[in-house]
C-alpha cells in the first residue's frame, strides 16, 4: 500500500482528509468548487477542533456557536467537517455530492443537513448574515444573562473569501458590526488571491486590512495559511478581543497541494481532473488509488467532538438549572426559546387597535406604526428598524431604546442607508431563537435587498418587511421613488407572502398575519397618503385579511354584472364606484385581495365563493403593473393598473392621470360589459 503517514501528525492528517474528501466529491459529481476547500482546510480545521463550541448530537442546543461559511462555493469544506465530528451525514452523503435530493447540495442549504446554519453561496451574504446573528445574541444576552451566569455566550465565527470581501454588502455590513462593536464576531478571511477570472490583482487591489481597521474591527494578518498554531493564536486573540469585531487575514493558496492547479483560476469551479487528482494525493503523503478514504485515526480524532459536545451542553445544562432557580420567570422564556418559540406575553391579539371610520383618514404606514406600539410589550423578541427611514416607515417602538453599544437591550435598529444588509442581518437575525425581525425602507428600495429576501423565502424562514410608498400615490418625489414593478418581483418570489391592506384595520391584521406566519418572509406593503378607514359596521370585517381575498360589499342583485378587485388604496375607489354603478343597476361586487398568497392557500371552494367561475366580467384595479392579474381577471376580464413609469406631481393629481378615480373605474365598467 503507498500511503504513508509517518511523517504526518493527526493533525496534518485530518487537514489532508478534508482536502481529499473535497477533491474527490467534486470528482466523482464532476462539478464543484475543489481549490477552496484545499486552500481553507487547516483555518477551518483549528476552528473546529479547538474554538468552536458546538453539539454534534444536538446541532440546535441554544448556546452553540454559529458557524457560517459565507463562501459557500466552498461548501465540501463544510461537509468535510461536519461528517467527521459526528453530525446526522455520512460518507454516502459526501459520495452523493451535488445530487438531486442529496444533504451535500452544491451549496450549503439551511435544513438540509444539520450543522449548516444558513443558506449560503450569494456571495456576501453569509457575512451579512453573521453581523445579524451577533446582534441576534447580543440582544439575547442582555435580556437574560445575570451576574455571575452568562448562559448566552456564544460567538458567531464565519471563513469568508476575496469575493465576500469584494460585494458591496460586507463593506455596509462591516461599516455597521464596527459601528455596534460587535466583538462576539469572528471572521476568518481566506485570502487567497484567486476569482474566476483569475488573479484578485484584475480588479481587487485596495489594502483590504486597513479598510477593516477604519471600519473599527480588530485586524490579524496572517501570511501562511497552513500554520495552524499561528492561526489558533490569532483565533484565540480575536476571542480576547471583546469591543470590536475580528477579521484575521490569512494567506492561503487555492487548490493547495495540486501540482499544476494550485494558485490558478481552474482550480476555483472546475474538477481538478482524474490525473490530478492523483498527482495531488500522492503529493499530499496519500495513496492516489484511495478514493474518499478517512483514516480511523483521523475519524477517532475528530469523534471526540462528540464527548465535548456532550459536555459543552451538559455544563450549561447545570447553569441553567441554578439559572431556574434564582430567575424562574426567565427561565420560561428560556426554555420557549430551546423550542425555538417566540416569546410571547399575554394575550397579544386583543392588543391589537380598532380604527372607526369616524377618526378619519389614516396612512396605512402610520396604522402600521400604531399596531407596532400596541404589541411590543406582549412580544419582546419583537425587534427591528428601518434603513435610515424609520420616522418615513412608521418603525419606532416608542417605549423602548435604540439598539447601540451601551444598550444591547434596545429595540430600535438603525441600519443606516444600508437596504442590502439590513436585509442579510434580517435573515440572521430570524435564525436566532425565538427573534422576530422587521426592517423598513421605501417599497421601491426593496430592489436593494431582494438578493437576501430571496434568500429567506428559500430558507423559510420570516423576516417582516415594512415596504411603505407603496405607488405613484406618494406623489411629488417622482418616478424615481414611486414603484411600478416591485409588488409583481416580490409576488414572484415562491414561498413570499406579499400582504397590501386596504385600510388601518386590513394593517391590524396584516400584522396578525405576519405574527403568525411560520415559513417564509412576509413584505407588508403599506401608503404613505391617507385613505379612508372602511366602516365595519357596513362591510365585511377586516379579520377577512386573513384569507387573503374576500368579499367586501357585495352586490345588491343575486346575479352579478361584475366583480371589482383591488388592494390596498385602490380598495376604498371601488368602493365608491361600486355605490354609484349599483344607483345605475350594474350588480357590482366589490373583493379586496390584499394577499394574492394567502388566497391561493384557501380551499377552491372559497376560492370560488369569492371569484365564480359564472362571473366573467371583471376588473382589477392596483397602482402597479399589471404582471400576473390575468389569473384572476380571466379572458373577459381587465385591469386599471400602472405599466409605465410614474411622475412627480401632489399624490392625488398623480393617481388621478394615471386613471385611479372613481370616474374612470365605472367608465372601464361599462366598456367592459358592452363586450
Amino acid at each position: 500500500m503507498f500511503m504513508n503517514f509517518k511523517n504526518q501528525s493527526v493533525d496534518e492528517l485530518s487537514i489532508n482528509t478534508i482536502r481529499t474528501l473535497a477533491m474527490d466529491a467534486v470528482q466523482k459529481a464532476n462539478s464543484g468548487h475543489p481549490g477552496m476547500p484545499m486552500g481553507a482546510a487547516p483555518m477551518a480545521y483549528a476552528l473546529w477542533t479547538q474554538f468552536l463550541k458546538f453539539n454534534p448530537k444536538n446541532p440546535n442546543w441554544l448556546n452553540r456557536d454559529r458557524f457560517i461559511l459565507s463562501a459557500g462555493h466552498g461548501c465540501m469544506l463544510l461537509y468535510s467537517l461536519l461528517y467527521p465530528t459526528g453530525y446526522d451525514l455520512t460518507l454516502d452523503d459526501i459520495k452523493n455530492f451535488r445530487q438531486y435530493g442529496s444533504k451535500t447540495a452544491g451549496h450549503p442549504e439551511y435544513g438540509q443537513a444539520p450543522g449548516i446554519e444558513v443558506t449560503t453561496g450569494p456571495l456576501g451574504q453569509g457575512f451579512g448574515n453573521g453581523v445579524g446573528m451577533a446582534i441576534g445574541q447580543k440582544y439575547l444576552a442582555s435580556r437574560y444573562n445575570r451576574q455571575g451566569n452568562d448562559l448566552i455566550d456564544y460567538r458567531i465565527f464565519a471563513i469568508v473569501s476575496d469575493g465576500d470581501l469584494m460585494e458591496g454588502i460586507s463593506s455596509e455590513g462591516a461599516s455597521l458590526a464596527g459601528h455596534l462593536q460587535l466583538g462576539n464576531l469572528i471572521y476568518l478571511y481566506d485570502d487567497n488571491h484567486i476569482s474566476i477570472e483569475g488573479n484578485t490583482k484584475i480588479a481587487f487591489t485596495e489594502d483590504s486590512a486597513k479598510r477593516f481597521e477604519a471600519y473599527g474591527w480588530h485586524v490579524q494578518v496572517l501570511e501562511d495559511g497552513n500554520d495552524i498554531e499561528k492561526i489558533s493564536k490569532a483565533i484565540n486573540n480575536a476571542i480576547n478581543e471583546k469591543s470590536k469585531p475580528s477579521l484575521i487575514k490569512i494567506r492561503t493558496h487555492i487548490a493547495y497541494g495540486s501540482p499544476n492547479k494550485q494558485d490558478s483560476a481552474s482550480a476555483h469551479g472546475s474538477p481538478l481532473g482524474e490525473e490530478e487528482v492523483k498527482l495531488t494525493k500522492k503529493n499530499l503523503g496519500w495513496d492516489p488509488d484511495k478514493y474518499f478514504y478517512v483514516p480511523d485515526e483521523v475519524l477517532k480524532h475528530f469523534r471526540k467532538a462528540i464527548d465535548n459536545g456532550k459536555k459543552f451542553e451538559s455544563d450549561w445544562n447545570e447553569k441553567f438549572n441554578k439559572y431556574k432557580k434564582d430567575y424562574p420567570d426567565l427561565a420560561k422564556e428560556i426554555e420557549s426559546l430551546i423550542d425555538n418559540n417566540t416569546i410571547i406575553k399575554g394575550n397579544w391579539q386583543k392588543q391589537l387597535p380598532e380604527f372607526k371610520s369616524s377618526d378619519g383618514k389614516m396612512a396605512t404606514r402610520a396604522a402600521s406604526g400604531k399596531v407596532l406600539n400596541a404589541i411590543a410589550e406582549s412580544i419582546p423578541l419583537l425587534i427591528g428598524g428601518s434603513a435610515d427611514l424609520a420616522p418615513s416607515n412608521d418603525t419606532h417602538l416608542k417605549d423602548y431604546p435604540d439598539f447601540e453599544p451601551e444598550h444591547f437591550d434596545g429595540r430600535n435598529f438603525h441600519f443606516g442607508v444600508r437596504e442590502h444588509t439590513m436585509g442579510s442581518i434580517l435573515n440572521g437575525l430570524a435564525l436566532t431563537n425565538g427573534i422576530i425581525p422587521y426592517g423598513g425602507t421605501f417599497l421601491t428600495f426593496s430592489d436593494y435587498m431582494r438578493p437576501p429576501i430571496r434568500l429567506a423565502a428559500l430558507m423559510g424562514i420570516r423576516p417582516i418587511y415594512v415596504f411603505t410608498h407603496d405607488s405613484i400615490g406618494l406623489g411629488e418625489d417622482g418616478p424615481t421613488h414611486q414603484p411600478v414593478e416591485q409588488l409583481a418581483a416580490l409576488r414572484a418570489i415562491p414561498n413570499m407572502t406579499v400582504i397590501r391592506p386596504a385600510d388601518a384595520n386590513e394593517t391590524s391584521y396584516a400584522w396578525k398575519a405576519a405574527i403568525e406566519h411560520k415559513s417564509g418572509p412576509v413584505a407588508l406593503v403599506l401608503t404613505r397618503q391617507k385613505l379612508p378607514v372602511i366602516d365595519r359596521l357596513n362591510f365585511a370585517p377586516a379579520e377577512n385579511l386573513s384569507k387573503g381575498a374576500y368579499v367586501l360589499s357585495e352586490a345588491k342583485n343575486k346575479k352579478i354584472d361584475i366583480i371589482l378587485i383591488a388592494t390596498g388604496s385602490e380598495v376604498s375607489l371601488c368602493l365608491e364606484a361600486q355605490k354609484k354603478l349599483q344607483e345605475e343597476k350594474i350588480s357590482t361586487r366589490v373583493v379586496s385581495m390584499p394577499s394574492w398568497e394567502l388566497f391561493e392557500k384557501q380551499s377552491a371552494k372559497y376560492k370560488e365563493s369569492v371569484l365564480p367561475k359564472s362571473v366573467k366580467k371583471r376588473l382589477a384595479v392596483e397602482a402597479a403593473c399589471d404582471f400576473g392579474w390575468s389569473k384572476y381577471t380571466g379572458n373577459e376580464g381587465k385591469t386599471i393598473t400602472v405599466n409605465k413609469f410614474g411622475a412627480s406631481a401632489p399624490g392625488e393629481i398623480v393617481m388621478e392621470k394615471y386613471g385611479f378615480t372613481v370616474k374612470n373605474i365605472i367608465k372601464q365598467v361599462k366598456d367592459l360589459l358592452k363586450k
